[in-house]
């Protein structure tokens, strides 16, 4: 009886390339080539009925300038200004690092990336 050919379909998709850069560096630790990554997801959707993790809006807001009161803005400043008198201050360099960590420890930073996401 002769064997049929499995059937594939093809995707094409976009995605940042520091993220694909990651995604294959943990999955190359796995021994997991990217499309069997890809295809496993697309498994869970219709295993789970919809997307396989819990997807939210983020509950804190980044302050936009344009919308505060001068009071607001005001009292944002001091905060800031508390924030250096107590030595409560990271370089530039260990804010970019903290930031680009997924456990960052740096207040809403994490609600703020998902949103971007």
């Amino acid at each position: 009886m002769p064997r049929e050919a499995t059937r594939t379909a093809t995707i094409y998709t976009r995605v940042d390339p520091e993220t694909k850069r990651q995604a294959e560096l943990i999955l190359e630790q796995l021994g997991i080539p990217m499309s069997n990554a890809v295809g496993m997801f697309l498994k869970q959707i219709v295993i789970q009925r919809g997307i396989p993790f819990e997807m939210k809006l983020s509950s804190a807001k980044p302050v936009e300038i344009g919308t505060m009161t001068k009071e607001q803005f005001d009292v944002e400043m001091q905060f800031g200004l508390d924030d250096v008198q107590a030595g409560r201050v990271l370089s530039a360099e260990e804010v970019e690092s903290e930031m680009n960590n997924d456990n960052c420890s740096l207040p809403g930073i994490n609600a703020r990336k998902k949103s971007f996401v």
